[in-house]
């Protein structure tokens, strides 16, 4: 009797440690989780703003009372022309009433709800009274913007940048990286060292001499400024491929080695297939950073309307939208379509890339 009590107990103190357990799992994960949702929100914040804007009509943005989501001021068909509506304060409650004639310090009004009382009157300033609307996109912005924003030749121009520049990126830094990750040199810790270390160097301290000797090369006023050094890596690119190398084992080199397989062969047939997710993650990086790329361009491209890449072409145009920012956030949306789309498509792949990048495998 003894013995089965103790094993009663026992089971009895491991239900409960378990669903301690459960329990101090399941505050952890949705702490987490809220913690991320909330993180999220606050990021994408300003995204969701400015496709609201894009969407919304000029007279929205300056209207009383108007609501942060796009929308239109609810009317009222009444004898063959639309009233506006608005939320009256009266007597007895809130009432929404069709505005009919307004005045100073009272309106005619009608009340939809009750169309036998007609047109009656309402004391009042009709100026206070809270305006109703109806949720409504419209479009008018992103035409206005085709019109005025010569996007196919941006978006033709970012192209031939971001893919020249990618494809550069890519070659010189998969070499790079490959070198880093399994060759034995000399002081090769010490060159990755000075490598990594210029990633602290802002680009506004090399601008000046960079566009001297783009000068005196003949180079401004063309794309070669922007192209020629994606050929020559960079410690950003370098680094997330020589952490994914490293973790490929290198039985792989030693087998391809023995089957007659020189380094060159062994990274085009072992290390590239091996590293496809760190590669996806490098190309959607660098193709997204030549995307939205703008203080360059600006600087070796001014004067080059017909060489403007995306980002350099919208931003001379937003200068002109100050009154129109519903102009503005549709011209931005729409720079923004293309990376949103590649993002979206390739997300697992560069999820994957990114997480195995920085783990010592």
């Amino acid at each position: 009797m003894a013995t089965l009590t103790r094993l009663v107990s026992a089971q009895t103190a491991a239900a409960a440690f378990v669903s301690r357990r459960a329990v101090r799992t399941f505050a952890s994960t949705l702490i987490v989780t809220v913690i991320g949702l909330g993180v999220m929100i606050v990021f994408l914040t300003p995204i969701g703003y400015m496709l609201a804007t894009a969407f919304k009509p000029d007279s929205q943005l300056t209207a009383q009372n108007a609501p942060l989501w796009p929308a239109k001021a609810a009317t009222y068909n009444y004898q063959g022309k639309d009233y506006p509506l608005y939320d009256v304060p009266t007597s007895t409650g809130i009432k929404r009433l069709a505005l009919i004639r307004p005045f100073r310090e009272d309106s005619d009004v009608f009340d939809p709800a009750h169309p036998e009382q007609g047109v009656f009157n309402v004391k009042g300033r009709w100026r206070t009274w809270s305006p109703v609307y109806e949720f409504s996109l419209t479009l008018e912005n992103f035409v206005t913007a085709w019109d005025q924003v010569n996007f196919t030749l941006l978006f033709r121009n970012s192209l031939i940048l971001a893919i020249i520049s990618t494809a550069g990126t890519l070659f010189s830094c998969i070499l790079v990286a490959y070198s880093f990750a399994r060759f034995r040199i000399p002081g090769k810790n010490l060159l990755f060292i000075i490598l990594i270390s210029t990633i602290v160097l802002p680009p506004q301290a090399t601008i000046i001499p960079l566009y001297i000797l783009f000068t005196k090369l003949g180079w401004t006023g063309t794309w070669l400024p922007l192209l020629v050094p994606a050929f020559f890596a960079n410690a950003y690119d370098v680094f997330l491929l020589r952490q994914y190398i490293m973790g490929i084992p290198r039985e792989l080199d030693e087998a391809a080695m023995l089957d007659g397989a020189n380094p060159l062969r062994t990274l085009v047939s072992v290390i590239i297939p091996q590293a496809i997710p760190a590669i996806t993650a490098v190309t959607l990086f660098h193709f997204f950073f030549v995307w939205n790329q703008y203080f360059e361009p600006l600087v070796y491209l001014l004067g080059k309307e017909e060489l403007y890449p995306i980002s350099v072409g919208v931003g001379a145009f937003v200068t002109t939208f100050n009154n129109y920012p519903g102009r503005s956030a549709a011209t931005a949306a729409v720079a923004l379509l293309l990376p949103a789309v590649m993002f979206f498509l390739a997300q697992r792949q560069f999820m994957q890339g990114v997480v195995i990048t920085g783990v010592d495998k």
